[in-house]
């Protein structure tokens, strides 16, 4: 399997891991944006009732879980924006620039 350090190690192991298991047919960005949706609706659900400062204090194995749901989400996003072929640094670059001028910070 192809280590795992970064985004192109991880973007790698998961096209090997897909293509060993012919799965790359069904990875359309549709059904991957959907995918990752729901694995964004199983990480809210952890957090659903919770006070604020519940939210901030997990038990170590609702963490665990909440752990879990990051990464399935994480995968379908980085799944999502290779097959678009959309780098995902320049992307959060790009978006952050962009945000800094939208909402500039306060003069101090």
């Amino acid at each position: 399997m192809t280590a795992i350090n970064d985004l192109v190690g991880l973007r790698n192991a998961l096209r090997e891991f897909a293509e060993e298991r012919d799965w790359r047919p069904y990875h359309t960005p549709k059904n991957l944006a959907m995918a990752m949706i729901v694995e964004a609706a199983e990480l809210v659900e952890h957090f659903q009732w919770l006070t604020p400062e519940q939210s901030q204090t997990l038990p170590a194995d609702k963490l665990l879980a909440v752990r879990d749901e990051v990464a399935d989400t994480l995968i379908y996003l980085v799944e999502l924006a290779d097959v678009l072929g959309i780098d995902l640094i320049a992307a959060a670059r790009d978006k952050i620039a962009k945000n800094g001028i939208k909402y500039p910070a306060p003069e101090r």
